[in-house]
């Protein structure tokens, strides 16, 4: 007998077509009808593979740190002022600029010298800098007192970000810096800022309002309300990561009308090791991967960036981050000009212009 076929009798199979109709599938398929039946879920994507390990690696180690972190907060969150006062329309003492470079570090930083290159450049615009760009970004030159109206983003919750503001640079200029904080990042991450004059700023980082009224986001911001008398704080996408979260400070909060990405790889480069790459973000196993198997290509996929003429590698977090950067780009308000000025790297696509980072200094200058 075909293994397509099997015996069966023909009160049963009656039995079987009545079910089947009860269930709402008599015109479609046996296979539909079945995987109905016995809960068979279909084959993941790999975007499903990567958004399934990605919110695994979330609730086991992120969670239970985000409530601590924000109830050690709440004090200085309830006293110092909201990232709001930053937005020119909400601040008429605040003078609005119409581009914003937001730097990362990815490898493209020094491969092409971008931060010597801004340095030495008559920007006019804001500097959004990532936390983990600061200490480097000062040292090369860009510093708030060459260019004003300049900020730092911290998202992340990690005890260990504080080693980002750990510098002696950080306290020369740290009273002209304006720090985006997040009302989850950890406690001694501010009190370093602060111990460095910074002016903090808080704002809401936004990742599970899919659950509602009784989402952390809600309940927080209730809670925030309540302790700054009826002043909320704005709420921002992260995309999971601080490159993403400045990028929506530069538009959203800033108002700046084109923002310039540097650093903003979200990519390895092709000769950067695969020990490196495969234990970016530890949601993975290495010991669990076969090198030479179509899912491993799949999770680690090598890319061309034709704007640049360039290949990047991707991992599962920076194609979570890329896709959700890109997504975002895509829906961002029509007056939002996104330059990736990266030379490199992942980010290409709807709505992103790219150029060569000296390219945009020349559009962007006094």
């Amino acid at each position: 007998m075909d293994e397509s076929e099997f015996e069966i009798e023909e009160n049963t199979l009656d039995q079987l077509l009545q079910l089947k109709e009860n269930d709402g599938f008599k015109n479609k398929s046996w296979d539909e009808w079945l995987r109905f039946s016995f809960k068979i879920k279909p084959k993941s994507t790999v975007n499903e593979i990567i958004e399934n390990v990605e919110k695994k690696f979330f609730d086991e180690n992120h969670f239970n740190r985000y409530v601590k972190n924000f109830t050690l907060n709440l004090e200085h969150i309830s006293k110092e002022p909201s990232a709001r006062i930053l937005d020119p329309e909400h601040n008429s003492e605040k003078s609005k600029t119409e581009s914003a470079i937001v730097i990362g570090r990815g490898p493209s930083m020094k491969k092409h010298n971008h931060l010597d290159v801004l340095a030495k450049s008559n920007f006019n615009g804001s500097i959004v800098c990532t936390d983990g760009a600061l200490i480097k970004t000062l040292k090369s030159g860009v510093t708030p007192e060459k260019f004003q109206n300049f900020f730092v983003v911290t998202v992340d919750t990690e005890e260990d970000e504080v080693d980002f503001f750990d510098d002696n640079i950080v306290n020369k200029y740290g009273e002209k810096i304006n720090g985006i904080f997040s009302v989850l990042v950890d406690p001694k991450v501010i009190k370093r800022a602060m111990d460095a004059k910074m002016k903090i700023h808080w704002i809401h980082p936004l990742f599970d309002l899919q659950y509602g009224k009784k989402s952390f986001n809600s309940i927080s911001a209730q809670i925030v309300r309540a302790k700054k008398e009826g002043v909320g704080l704005p709420a921002i996408q992260t995309g999971g990561n601080v490159g993403t979260a400045s990028w929506f400070v530069s538009w959203q909060i800033l108002k700046c009308k084109t923002v310039g990405l540097i650093g903003i790889n979200h990519g390895w480069e092709e000769d950067d090791t695969w020990e490196t790459i495969i234990s970016h973000g530890n949601v993975i196993n290495p010991g669990e991967l076969d090198k030479e198997s179509e899912t491993f290509k799949k999770l680690f996929p090598k890319i061309f960036n034709p704007d640049f003429n360039s290949y990047c590698i991707l991992d599962p977090t920076f194609q979570y981050y890329s896709n959700a950067l890109k997504e975002f780009i895509s829906r961002a308000p029509k007056h939002v000009n996104t330059i990736n000025a990266t030379e490199g790297g992942s980010i290409f696509g709807d709505r992103i212009t790219s150029m060569k980072f000296k390219d945009f200094l020349s559009m962007n200058r006094n």
